[in-house]
């Protein structure tokens, strides 16, 4: 692939995660507070899919320079959860919203991607890519189609990692007890320097790249049903 078209899907793909990966992400969050009785998002216009209610002004230019960023964290006040649900249970729910958010939305992008795979038309555009390195807009679409179920991955199991201020800290929040908020509280600026290193280094790339990769083949595998019923496999 030469180096403009390559140029041109990596700044492609930023503009995917600031424009539709990052809105559904944060959406999710302030939908899950709001059925658990916090309107707080809701009230503040954070329940849309607009990603002008998401951008971070800072973490938009860095992840479009530097291919990393953030959005504006969805606000979340546990004392208006329902009193059914205890405050740590409703953090640790709506934390998780997010990347469930993104693994079904990969699993809906994987379902159109094996769709799409099925042409006769986008299965010669790839061969004659890896032959040839010819490029067309089928090609183009079937990189994007694939960058998008990455991406939805990628950020679910990033946000996984239970470490503040990442979703899965809260998520961890619910089976741990006080010594660990206590050791999170204390340390706060610490792990966060720590952790924005190991961030900016490309530490995490290559774990995350395979928790990635194997959940990916598990939904090809899944999906294999699609061809079959479309007679191309």
């Amino acid at each position: 692939m030469n180096l403009d078209l390559s140029t041109f899907l990596d700044f492609f793909t930023r503009l995917i995660v600031i424009l539709m990966v990052t809105p559904i992400h944060e959406c999710a969050h302030a939908w899950a507070a709001f059925k658990l009785g916090d309107d707080t998002a809701s009230i503040q216009g954070r329940m849309t899919l607009n990603p002008l209610a998401h951008l971070d002004p800072v973490g938009t230019i860095c992840l479009l320079l530097a291919g990393f960023g953030w959005a504006k964290p969805v606000p979340v006040n546990a004392r208006r959860f329902d009193r059914k649900i205890s405050m740590r249970g409703g953090m640790a729910l709506t934390a998780l919203a997010g990347p469930a958010s993104n693994i079904l939305v990969a699993i809906i992008g994987m379902v159109v991607f094996r769709v799409f795979c099925c042409f006769e038309v986008v299965q010669v555009s790839v061969a004659d890519y890896y032959l040839t390195d010819a490029v067309n807009t089928y090609f183009i679409l079937y990189y994007m189609l694939q960058a998008f179920i990455f991406i939805n991955l990628g950020l679910a199991i990033f946000n996984l990692i239970p470490i503040p201020p990442l979703d899965g800290s809260h998520i961890l929040g619910y089976f741990a007890n006080s010594k660990v908020d206590a050791f999170f509280y204390k340390y706060q600026r610490v792990i966060s320097i720590v952790f924005m290193v190991i961030l900016v280094t490309g530490m995490l790339s290559k774990p995350i790249n395979f928790v990635e990769g194997h959940i990916y083949n598990l939904m090809i595998t899944l999906t294999n049903w699609i061809p079959k019923l479309l007679g191309t496999l």
